[in-house]
């Protein structure tokens, strides 16, 4: 019970910001339909309640299972397996992951099926499979994780060359999407299972971290090799009308229930399979643990569907029609603001942000404060969708024209910083674009380039969670050079302090 309620009280105050700010703004400058607006409480409310028992069976049922799984290839000392049970569960728990789904079916519903949402989800996760294989390969082989990211960031550079706009917009935004609920733990887990092989605990400490970075990269990679082979030019979008003003609450989320929980089924069926095949053959659990697992996973079903009935119901669909209505208004102040508020309330309630900081924390021996961590990551989310939202209404600036220097900068410090830095930077990108990012502030974003005569419902509308994957990066980064420096002067105070003494004795 402790742990649930631990559960309810991260969720709603991820999920309480977002409600708060649509009141307000509904009783002030942009009222919504009174049907827009039930069915958005409702949607909330479903959020919530769904989040809460999904999060409670990740802990229950996927974490265990990443635990064994990562314990088990670590103990084979065979590279073959290593190989060929990340590449499949690399691609079982990214095709698993509830947050890629939303964001494939967003550029299915915003290109009219030209880009379709199974193809979307099955491109990337064939990029995590890859890249999360070769992330596992470079801890058991003690490769620099800067040299990983500076080869996997030029690839896509080159790529990118070859790449539209509107396929480069999707496939950053598809490494922040995919980096979300399911991935990140089972990542961790399995990182963490690796690394603990080793005998160097300090090598092993920073090596437990970068896979969900590196992993990120492969969706990126995913989808603009699949843009290259579509040949399709340029894809053409409109953000589809809101059905929920002309139907009734009890059609808008009760025609959506049977399809939303056979997709469910579907996304959890791989991982479901991963666990009968390792306990049957490798970790023969006993039945009491197998019932605590099952019991797991059912919470993650039940907690998965609830929360994409709440998503598909009214809560993305009140944040198109905010961007599009605040979009429209005279001045562009509102939107910049509101668009500022999202990112600055959000990241701080994500769950995987409160357990980065406190490792932050933890392996620095306090000398970076977890505060200070939250308010760098809060700061960088704020400017992301601000810059998301000022992109879209000034028609000059590009995305590459954030993402160049951005992640240039991202790498370029990689060199300065400790590696440990380099990889809980990169694992923060992900880690800080959550469910809210992926439903709420991406529907407004979307609203936004939908209103403005100048924007492109694809190239403009997507991107932001590129942005929101990229700057908490940078912020990290930035941390590490502040703690770099610290023990750098503080070894350069005992050294003087040793020399003085030695002096005196002399």
């Amino acid at each position: 019970m402790s742990e649930l309620t631990a559960k309810i009280k991260e969720v709603l105050t991820s999920v309480l910001p977002i409600t708060v700010i649509v009141l307000i703004l509904h009783f002030t400058i942009s009222p919504l339909e009174s049907h827009m607006l039930y069915a958005f409480l409702i949607g909330s409310a479903l959020v919530i309640i769904g989040l809460t028992v999904f999060l409670f069976g990740i802990d229950q049922g996927l974490e265990p299972i990443g635990h064994g799984i990562g314990h088990t290839i670590t103990h084979s000392n065979s590279y073959a397996v290593i190989i060929t049970v990340s590449l499949i569960l690399g691609f079982f728990i990214s095709y698993a992951e509830p947050d890629l789904h939303i964001l494939a079916k967003q550029v299915d519903r915003v290109t009219s099926g030209q880009f379709d949402n199974t193809l979307m989800v099955i491109a990337v996760s064939v990029g995590i499979g890859m890249m999360m294989t070769i992330g596992m390969l470079r801890i058991l082989k003690n490769i620099r994780l800067k040299f990983v990211f500076t080869g996997a960031y030029a690839l896509i550079l080159i790529l990118s060359l070859f790449s539209s706009s509107d396929f480069l917009a999707i496939a950053f935004d598809a490494s922040g999407a995919t980096t979300g609920a399911i991935t990140v733990p089972l990542m961790l887990a399995l990182a963490a299972g690796v690394s603990s092989m080793k005998k160097d605990s300090k090598l092993s400490e920073a090596d437990s971290f970068g896979l969900v970075g590196i992993s990120s990269t492969g969706a990126i990679l995913g989808v603009l090799i699949t843009g290259l082979f579509l040949e399709r030019g340029k894809l053409d979008g409109t953000l589809p009308e809101t059905d929920i003003i002309n139907t009734n609450l009890l059609d808008t989320y009760g025609s959506k229930l049977f399809h939303i929980a056979w997709e469910s089924f579907l996304t959890l069926l791989p991982i479901i399979i991963a666990y009968i095949i390792f306990q049957v053959f490798f970790f023969k659990h006993k039945k009491r643990k197998v019932i605590d697992i099952v019991r797991g996973i059912v919470f993650t079903f039940i907690g998965l569907v609830v929360f994409l009935l709440g998503v598909n119901g009214g809560f993305m669909e009140v944040g198109s029609q905010l961007g599009i209505q605040l979009a429209s208004m005279d001045s562009s102040i509102p939107v910049l603001l509101l668009a500022l508020l999202l990112g600055l309330t959000t990241v701080l309630a994500e769950p995987a942000v409160h357990v980065l900081t406190h490792q932050v924390e933890d392996v620095t021996g306090g000398s970076v404060k977890r505060k200070l961590v939250l308010i760098f990551l809060s700061v960088a989310v704020g400017l992301s969708i601000f810059m998301s939202a000022l992109r879209i209404l000034i028609p000059s600036i590009q995305l590459w024209m954030y993402l160049l220097p951005g992640f240039g900068l991202a790498l370029l410090l990689a060199y300065f910083i400790p590696d440990l830095f380099v990889g809980m930077a990169f694992d923060a990108g992900g880690v800080a674009s959550g469910p809210m990012t992926a439903t709420f502030s991406l529907a407004f974003v979307q609203g936004i380039a939908a209103q403005i005569p100048t924007a492109d419902v694809i190239v403009d509308g997507f991107g932001m969670i590129a942005i929101v994957a990229m700057m908490p990066i940078i912020a990290i980064e930035l941390l590490g050079l502040l703690y770099h420096a610290k023990s750098h002067k503080a070894s350069n105070t005992d050294i003087s302090k040793k020399q003085s003494i030695g002096g005196t004795h002399g």
